[in-house]
């Protein structure tokens, strides 16, 4: 692949960069765009100017939407690519002040004194006045092309600023699902924890009234503390979860809690969501916006090695006054002026022109293959990501009938412990199938919502023009 020629683009035109014909040049006839996902099932087709900049308000989850506000404002990263977007803002402006000229002026004087043996003193004053002007042509536009090199450095770092946004949006999002399914877990394992002790108690009546041997009692203080031992893992794991927020949110340990506190369960996903066509996700992802506006910045680079090994042309001109006499220092009779032109042209280097222009045509071969790897990244990330919310529904809607069913299998098991129909072993099965049931099911719907934020993240949402 020419990865040269193809990349002769102004920043001005990134606009459709990320098309379909622009981006088939840049990834190669060997890697053809698809025209539709894969995977998408039954998610219909979106329009391509659909909003994703705040996708998780369609979780209904204030307490989620406040959070996800406070990290986007106060987040280490956040504040540390912004100060990235204001360097290469002053970047640019460096180098668009070579391409006009520059001025120098000063004014200085000068005084001497001496004594003599016999006629007292003897002075000798001078005063001039000066201003320089030099400017070097930009005949062969090196120096336009370091500029618009230093304007695409621009936008790269404008879309990173977009692109962390958009992965702290998800990431909070599904820190936030974990903790919540963690809380949802200790809920259902402290009301199994409650029947296993009624259970348990039950089976101290029973030995005592000798309708039990001391087996049965064993086992059902057993499977009573073995529950109990799995409180401080979801325990812990909760405390960690609130400090993984305040961490994303830029906050100490704790600062969250009182607004965490505010439970609304697992985040549940909507009941649909649009999906647009590859292309437009290229367009929209921040990530392949980035390394586009990096394939420019490469290619203008090369454009402006290119040109040291042509002729330069340097004007310079002089204004000066040189008097005697400090009152005259600004008259226009004392004035003198000069100008002059010079050409110079590299003559022998040693290869050093030769070695950096080579240097700055591989780092745009990199920059194209990194492009190319981002639109590859992109595109198995959605696919990835749509399975994961087709599968996991699938088996969602089987876990809650087996989950059902074992519930109900439990609550007779237990009738029928009571009545004396069947051993304690009957009961701790059915016990032990209902939570791991329960435990699964709250998994495979934190798997679900967890598979929609990675969606819309794969989508290229939680970024705006405006934020």
């Amino acid at each position: 692949m020419n990865f040269v020629c193809v990349l002769i683009l102004s920043g001005a035109a990134f606009a459709g960069l990320t098309g379909c014909a622009v981006t088939s040049t840049l990834v190669g006839d060997d890697m053809k765009l698809p025209a539709e996902w894969k995977n998408a099932g039954n998610f219909p087709v979106a329009s391509p100017d659909r909003d994703l900049s705040r996708w998780w308000a369609h979780f209904n989850d204030p307490t989620l939407n406040h959070l996800i506000a406070g990290v986007l404002e106060d987040n280490p990263d956040v504040q540390t690519a912004v100060s990235r977007v204001r360097e290469s803002r002053a970047n640019r402006a460096v180098q668009r002040a070579a391409l006009f000229p520059s001025l120098d002026g000063g004014v200085s004087g000068n005084a001497r004194r001496s004594r003599t043996d016999s006629a007292g003193t003897t002075s000798s004053d001078a005063y001039s006045a000066r201003l320089d002007a030099s400017w070097e042509v930009d005949i062969f536009g090196g120096n336009r092309s370091a500029v618009e090199a230093a304007t695409a450095s621009l936008g790269a770092a404008s879309e990173e600023l977009n692109s962390v946004h958009a992965s702290l949006a998800a990431e909070v999002a599904a820190t936030y699902t974990s903790l919540r399914a963690n809380e949802a877990k200790l809920a259902v394992l402290k009301q199994n924890i409650t029947s296993r002790e009624e259970t348990a108690q039950l089976a101290a009546w029973r030995l005592k009234a000798g309708e039990a041997d001391s087996l049965e009692a064993t086992q059902s203080q057993s499977s009573l503390e073995s529950a109990r031992a799995g409180l401080p893992a979801l325990e812990q794991a909760i405390g960690q979860g609130k400090n993984d927020l305040a961490l994303l949110a830029g906050q100490t340990p704790g600062t969250l809690d009182t607004w965490l506190a505010r439970s609304h369960g697992v985040p549940i996903p909507p009941s649909s969501l649009a999906v647009g066509i590859p292309a437009d996700v290229l367009r929209q992802r921040p990530d392949v916006r980035a390394a586009g506006y990096q394939v420019l910045a490469a290619a203008a680079s090369t454009r402006a090695t290119e040109a040291t090994q042509y002729p330069s042309l340097n004007l310079s001109g002089a204004l000066g006054i040189d008097t005697l006499s400090s009152s005259r220092l600004f008259d226009p009779e004392s004035a003198a002026a000069s100008i002059a032109a010079n050409i110079a042209s590299p003559i022998f280097n040693a290869g050093r022109i030769k070695a950096n222009i080579e240097a700055t045509r591989a780092r745009e071969e990199q920059a194209v293959l990194n492009y190319r790897k981002a639109v590859l990244t992109a595109l198995s990330d959605t696919e990835n990501a749509l399975i994961a919310c087709r599968r996991s529904a699938e088996r969602l809607t089987t876990l809650e009938k087996a989950t059902q069913l074992a519930r109900e299998a439990d609550e007779i098991a237990r009738q029928r412990y009571e009545a004396g129909e069947i051993d304690f072993l009957d009961v701790l099965d059915s016990q032990r199938t209902l939570l791991s049931l329960e435990d699964s099911l709250l998994s495979t719907r934190t798997d679900r919502t967890t598979a929609y934020i990675r969606l819309y993240q794969a989508l290229g949402g939680g970024w705006s023009s405006g934020s």
